[in-house]
């Protein structure tokens, strides 16, 4: 390992026992948030399907733990139901097969994990629409719904499945297909302060952008924290798989608009952009994956600019333990006060998996592990 804080250790630590004790409850299931101190298992085709099973990798890859391997092998085992008996899958299938099966096959090179994720990447390219570039995100919620023409800042963390495709294939039609929803978001999405959009609406037909929507933001010019921090990483990532700039410079505005707008604990609040009468809980899930994200920009930036990023992820990770992580009690959830979806009032102060996942993964970061899932 390389050398770290001794926070950094302690909350190794504290999350392999917590994960130990609730994995025996939670099993080969799909935790979604957590409610009265239990996470509420969702569906396995919901998009959060694939955070359990990862964070189960990102333990296993230094404890070697039998017991989270096998769980999150059965995890992975049940998507295969949801991949060829589903009709509503959706963008986030990267989510789901790159946490399950991408992982596995970096880890341990199994090959039906291997196919798995590149069937996964093969129905996520299938998505694109090449009249306006992007990758649609929904398919109808509810009967007469057209969703057809909605692209989703969130899919920049689907798109590293379509890198890894590439790489692994050796054909350049999944990156090429992720370098232009990535450009369209460039154009679409990404405002000129670094605030970022959480839902942009195109006419499937024509191509042309016909609005931005709030989506679980506050409005459709407001500032989703989220949003933000999946913006931060997915265009980072970007970069790591291109080399294009452009990427990294997006990247950076948006990290600049981010750290601009922490409070003093360094944990953001739900939207940056509020009226003064809103309320404005934390979000602790925007704040660990934005931590991925920077100490990623870190690792990308030329050595003036690293110590930014890297300041700014540790200290978001360093107060999410030391803040909002519960350790002792009887919560199954390891990050406290994540919000949900604001605007419908769900999950409101909940812990939620995604959450823990991205504070497990950037503690790993820190731990010197550099091989990324995604």
């Amino acid at each position: 390992m390389t050398e770290q804080p001794q926070w950094v250790h302690d909350a190794w630590q504290k999350v392999n026992e917590k994960v130990e004790r609730t994995s025996k409850r939670i099993g080969a299931n799909f935790p979604h948030a957590s409610e009265n101190g239990q996470y509420v298992l969702a569906e396995p085709y919901w998009w959060t399907a694939g955070f359990w099973p990862g964070l189960l990798w990102q333990l296993y890859r230094e404890s070697k733990n039998k017991e989270l391997k096998q769980l999150a092998v059965e995890c992975e085992e049940k998507l295969d139901a949801v991949q060829q008996d589903y009709y509503r899958l959706d963008h986030d299938m990267g989510f789901m097969w790159t946490l399950t099966s991408v992982a596995h096959y970096k880890l341990l090179g199994n090959e039906n994990s291997k196919r798995r994720a590149l069937l996964a990447a093969n129905l996520l390219m299938g998505r694109f629409n090449v009249n306006g570039n992007y990758i649609r995100a929904w398919n109808p919620w509810t009967e007469g719904e057209d969703n057809s023409g909605v692209a989703i800042i969130d899919c920049m963390m689907n798109l590293p499945l379509l890198y890894w495709a590439s790489e692994e294939t050796g054909d350049p039609r999944f990156k090429s297909v992720a370098k232009r929803h990535a450009e369209m978001v460039l154009n679409h999405f990404i405002r000129s302060d670094g605030a970022v959009h959480h839902i942009v609406r195109f006419d499937p037909e024509s191509g042309e952008r016909i609005e931005a929507l709030g989506g679980q933001g506050y409005s459709p010019d407001s500032a989703w924290s989220r949003g933000n921090a999946w913006a931060i990483y997915g265009l980072t990532l970007s970069y790591h798989y291109t080399g294009e700039v452009k990427y990294l410079e997006s990247a950076k505005r948006v990290a600049h608009f981010f750290i601009s707008h922490l409070p003093e604990d360094y944990v953001p609040v739900w939207d940056f952009l509020l009226p003064a009468d809103v309320d404005s809980p934390r979000d602790s899930s925007a704040g660990a994956i934005a931590a991925c994200g920077l100490l990623l920009l870190a690792d990308k930036v030329n050595a003036a600019e690293a110590p930014i990023y890297q300041r700014v992820g540790e200290r978001i990770l360093e107060s999410l333990y030391k803040n909002y992580g519960d350790w002792e009690g009887t919560e199954e959830g390891l990050v406290l006060q994540g919000t949900s979806h604001f605007p419908e009032q769900k999950y409101m102060n909940n812990p939620l998996i995604y959450g823990d996942y991205y504070f497990v993964e950037g503690l790993a970061r820190l731990r010197g592990y550099k091989e990324l899932f995604w």
